[in-house]
């Protein structure tokens, strides 16, 4: 893998964008709280480094992944918000429960995202197991709660510039 040594949560390369009078939603999954928590403090981090406030960006909680779907369809009937960052973490079992639940899970976050119009970013990690989604979320990859924010600043500017 080209990646395996590489945090890929650099954006030196790149023009992110102010994120300063941008409204944000993070719904973020309890389920595998150690590392959804991590994935959310570098999303908060993202958001307010590149100029969002506090106040701006509301963080809601759902009981897992799936339930990412609907949480962003509900707050996204709030039309203040500019974009919402969808945080999760599926980890491959003994079953295709994870297949079933990773494919619905990414289908139903862009379904959300195109009836509203509005980004919804895919920030859910799909791993093997817990120490490959640990070193997504912080760890020697980086973090892809960060990489969500970074992605929400660019596409709601996006929006409002077109």
């Amino acid at each position: 893998m080209s990646s395996s040594l590489k945090n890929l949560s650099d954006f030196s390369h790149i023009e992110v964008g102010n994120a300063k009078g941008l409204k944000f939603a993070i719904i973020v999954s309890q389920w595998n709280a150690q590392v959804t928590g991590a994935l959310l403090s570098g999303a908060i981090d993202g958001l307010q480094r590149h100029g969002a406030l506090e106040n701006d960006i509301d963080v809601v909680q759902v009981p897992g992944s799936y339930e990412l779907i609907s949480g962003a369809d509900i707050v996204l009937r709030n039309e203040e918000i500019d974009a919402v960052i969808c945080l999760g973490c599926v980890i491959q079992g003994e079953t295709r429960h994870f297949d079933f639940i990773c494919d619905a899970v990414a289908h139903g976050i862009a379904n959300v995202s195109l009836k509203y119009n509005k980004p919804v970013v895919f920030g859910v990690l799909t791993t093997d197991n817990i120490e490959q989604a640990m070193d997504r979320a912080g760890g020697i990859h980086g973090n892809k709660g960060e990489e969500a924010a970074i992605t929400a600043i660019q596409m709601a500017n996006l929006s409002k510039e077109y």
